[in-house]
């Protein structure tokens, strides 16, 4: 049951990741900021990839596992991109609620796709919860910081439905595929995609006036990202998928501690309340499925 730890390892990763991140785009463009953390993840991957030793087997990757593993990392970017906007426009604990309702697609479409049906009256009441959960976490108190009216939650809405592709993708791709090769594979496409975006909205000439100290932030968020995906990857790799990413969206629970601390964004009772189901249902699919 390693791909267990390495799920729960994940989610502590993720939860840094987000405050980490938030910390990082205060002044600097979400869309440079997401393209820099790409850099660091890329290089936290293929440092990890030549630890493990498996650059040599990249020429054996069969064509379609390539083309998912491409499809996924397109899918990653998009991602990204949308939940860093979302993270900049409003608070944490509106934005990482929204983006964590990807547990839900992911869910049924490893049920659909991969027919991981075991326990399905479990599963199906866990995800349930896990909706009610979210649904409310969402519908909290008022934002303790401005937000640029509802832009945010369109943005968080397109982050969770390209985080819900993004696993199904990554699934097929890492078929046969070492997890730590196939995570810097991804890591590749991402980088394209980003500064992709970022030349082609010319936003690259914000480099020379990036704060030090969010550019410490950004890459400490790259860092973690990059922990939190070798810990992922390897789980979906030799897990079920449908187990896996509700333990790892459990990283609501750092980010929520986190959010306190360092932003003093609080929780109504009713948001306490949706936390509470999130952290039940999960834990009824982790360990009763």
């Amino acid at each position: 049951m390693t791909w267990i730890i390495a799920a729960v390892f994940s989610a502590v990763f993720a939860g840094l990741t987000s405050i980490l991140a938030k910390c990082g785009i205060k002044k600097t463009d979400s869309d440079l900021a997401t393209a820099i953390r790409t850099v660091v993840v890329l290089a936290f991957s293929w440092l990890m990839v030549f630890v493990v030793g498996s650059q040599g087997t990249i020429t054996e990757i069969q064509p379609k596992a390539l083309i998912f593993l491409i499809l996924s990392g397109l899918a990653t970017g998009a991602s990204w991109i949308c939940y860093f906007k979302a993270l900049s426009m409003g608070d944490i604990n509106k934005v990482v609620p929204i983006d964590k309702s990807s547990t839900i697609l992911t869910v049924l479409l490893a049920i659909i796709c991969f027919g991981e049906t075991s326990n399905l009256v479990v599963k199906l009441i866990a995800t349930a919860i896990l909706a009610l959960g979210i649904f409310l976490m969402v519908e909290k108190k008022k934002s303790t910081t401005q937000t640029q009216g509802r832009a945010w939650m369109l943005y968080a809405i397109l982050a969770a439905v390209f985080a819900a592709l993004t696993s199904i993708l990554a699934k097929v791709g890492i078929s046969g595929v070492e997890s730590n090769l196939g995570t810097a594979i991804r890591t590749a496409v991402v980088l394209v995609l980003s500064w992709g975006i970022v030349f082609v909205r010319k936003k690259h000439t914000g480099l020379r006036t990036i704060d030090k100290k969010e550019m410490l932030f950004i890459c400490l968020s790259g860092i973690a990202t990059g922990a939190s995906w070798l810990c992922y990857y390897y789980a979906i790799g030799h897990g079920d998928v449908s187990v896996v990413v509700p333990i790892d969206k459990l990283s609501i629970l750092v980010t929520v501690a986190f959010s306190f601390i360092v932003f003093k964004e609080r929780l109504s009772k009713k948001a306490l309340l949706g936390l509470g189901l999130m952290v039940t249902g999960t834990l009824l699919m982790a360990f009763f499925t």
